[in-house]
């Protein structure tokens, strides 16, 4: 049979349209149809280059007499959990109530209302090793639908009530240097002293917390901390999680680096090309900007959500075998996910555009510079709105979320300091003022069943909303746009400082924010008509927090639209300011005065 998902927007969803079971996309027309059926929905979210997603396909979904069975007592809806990351938040956070195993593909159960009263990840389609088998699966919970309704609608409002209450946060200071330092020892206590890295096996490269030890503050009050990143990247890049074009898979089946599960993420890569940069490892840097650029960058520029693990090897489907082959010539690579995800694409535009900046790559900014041109102009909706993602230059009807906003607005303020050009660093400004003004819109769906999102509050494989906010409004402010970033920034920070604090590992993102906060920023301004001339090559070796290389006429740009930082700086060229919090010294027109520590 043909069903629903030949036409969306998301290639996971289609790769599952020739499925015989009867999948609806998200939409309200699955929760109609459930409640005129009268029967439970079973969710199943997953992710086009997630390998036990194919395999529970191949396995199951592929399956007639699967098929029947769901088709027979359930509404199928199948959801791309990077289209709707609101949705898959949602029933992630449903399903920690059921196990403790969360990962994808996520299979939730749920009344006609969307409430969910069962769930689990990946089940086999027969019991082995202690795994129910997922027709059991389906067997039993139809049975306490149809048997014992009562105590699972009783058990779906119980994980609401809960998920509600979960919610609530208590506002606390700032943490202090001393409490930063305390966090990052404590993450530090967690590394793997024989591998690098953290914890055991499967073992992830973590970089929202490698960033926060790499943190100037943690630098300064916990060294040995800050160390524990340096000594992560050199175990990952010398490892077989790091390709040999330069790209890092998604993580590591064993404590010792070895055995990659083999997709690659353009999230993990682009924050782990900030990584690189900061610690000065040129090549790792290079080779990961080198896939970036060679492998996920689509067509008219943006880049796409990730590399598949699996490909097709002599007429079978192979996880890792063209990534292990000692020749990839002759062979077909793995499909990368084309969407272009707005979040994402702001960390790689960010990553891009600083490395650029740091290495002189100009190539480098043109490229972050055409991804930003794409998704500002493809990523809207008819009401030009920003979306979550886009296909083959197709807008998702996906709204955008906080984290879309934050980490795109991030992004093109980077991209603004590497190029000079002021017209990014208004579109950010332009982003985060609606972020901050109006919030993003909620998951329509959701909001129409009364389900609520989980909120985004701990960092994970990237940024959570709270933190994107965050960090954009600290980028925003550092570049002179006012204190109500600042303001905005330490808001966000202290809704969260409590539990961030508590379990720093959780939240590297929010906590690098809020070293950024406590410490006076400095910012070099340099202006000259050549960029590539010796007092903008000697920038490059300044440990700031904004490293500006400008023209004259782009200094002034940015002062006429109100980044207080360049004011007074437009009149002459050859001049490199040093300012920290604002307060500049006198300018200097030698590059072997510029200071290289802080």
């Amino acid at each position: 049979m043909t069903n629903r998902l030949a036409d969306t927007l998301s290639p996971y969803l289609r790769s599952h349209a020739d499925n015989p079971v009867d999948w609806f996309p998200w939409g309200v027309d699955a929760f109609a149809e459930a409640q005129r059926r009268d029967v439970p929905l079973m969710i199943s979210i997953g992710y086009s280059t997630c390998h036990w997603c194919h395999v529970m396909a191949r396995e199951s979904f592929s399956d007639p007499e699967t098929a029947a069975l769901i088709n027979d007592g359930f509404v199928a809806v199948k959801v791309d959990r990077e289209e709707h990351p609101d949705v898959d938040g949602a029933y992630m956070a449903a399903a920690s109530a059921f196990t403790q195993n969360l990962g994808w593909p996520l299979t939730v159960f749920a009344t006609p209302q969307g409430r969910t009263f069962y769930a689990g990840t990946y089940w086999p389609p027969s019991a082995t090793g202690g795994m129910p088998g997922f027709r059991d699966v389906l067997a039993a919970v139809r049975e306490a639908w149809t048997l014992r309704r009562e105590q699972a609608i009783e058990s779906a409002d119980a994980v609401a009530d809960a998920l509600a209450s979960a919610a609530n946060t208590t506002p606390s200071p700032l943490p202090s240097s001393a409490g930063l330092a305390a966090a990052a020892a404590a993450i530090a206590a967690r590394e793997d002293a024989t591998f690098g890295g953290f914890g055991g096996a499967p073992k992830f490269p973590v970089a929202t917390t490698l960033r926060f030890l790499q943190s100037p503050l943690v630098h300064r009050e916990a060294a040995d901390a800050a160390a524990a990143a340096t000594r992560a990247l050199a175990a990952m890049s010398a490892s077989a999680l790091h390709d040999v074009d330069g790209g890092f898979f998604r993580y590591a089946t064993q404590r010792d680096w070895t055995v990659p599960h083999y997709e690659r993420m353009l999230t993990d890569n682009a924050q782990l090309l900030d990584v690189a940069v900061a610690e000065g490892d040129e090549s790792t840097a290079r080779g990961i900007a080198s896939f970036l650029l060679d492998v996920l960058r689509r067509e008219g520029g943006a880049f796409g959500a990730a590399q598949d693990s699996e490909s097709w090897i002599d007429g079978q489907r192979s996880e890792g075998g063209y990534y292990l082959a000692a020749d990839r010539s002759s062979l077909e690579p793995p499909a990368v996910d084309g969407k272009v995800i707005t979040a994402w694409n702001g960390l790689a535009i960010g990553a891009v555009a600083r490395a650029s900046a740091v290495l002189g790559e100009p190539e480098w900014s043109d490229a972050a510079a055409a991804a930003a041109s794409f998704v500002l102009s493809t990523n809207r909706s008819p009401d030009g709105r920003l979306v979550r993602a886009s296909l083959d230059g197709v807008a998702s009807t996906a709204v955008a979320t906080l984290a879309d906003l934050g980490l795109l607005a991030e992004g093109l303020f980077g991209l603004a300091v590497a190029t000079g050009d002021v017209s990014w660093a208004s579109a950010g400004r332009d982003l985060l003022d609606e972020a901050l003004d109006e919030g993003a819109a909620a998951d329509p769906v959701l909001a129409a069943q009364g389900v609520a999102s989980a909120p985004d509050q701990t960092d994970g494989d990237l940024p959570s909303a709270v933190s994107a906010l965050a960090g954009a409004a600290l980028a925003a402010w550092r570049l002179g746009a006012g204190s109500r970033y600042r303001a905005a920034a330490e808001e966000q920070v202290q809704a969260h400082a409590a539990s961030a604090l508590q379990h720093p590992f959780g939240h590297g993102s929010l906590l690098a924010v809020a070293a950024g906060l406590i410490e006076p920023p400095r910012q070099l301004v340099v202006v000259t008509d050549d960029r590539s001339g010796p007092l903008a090559v000697a920038s490059r070796g300044v440990d700031a927090d904004v490293i500006a290389v400008v023209t004259p006429a782009q200094a002034r740009a940015f002062a006429d639209a109100g980044f207080e930082l360049f004011e007074g700086k437009g009149a002459a060229s050859g001049l490199a300011y040093d300012c920290r919090a604002f307060v500049c010294r006198l300018p200097v027109d030698d590059p072997a005065e510029l200071v290289g520590e802080r």
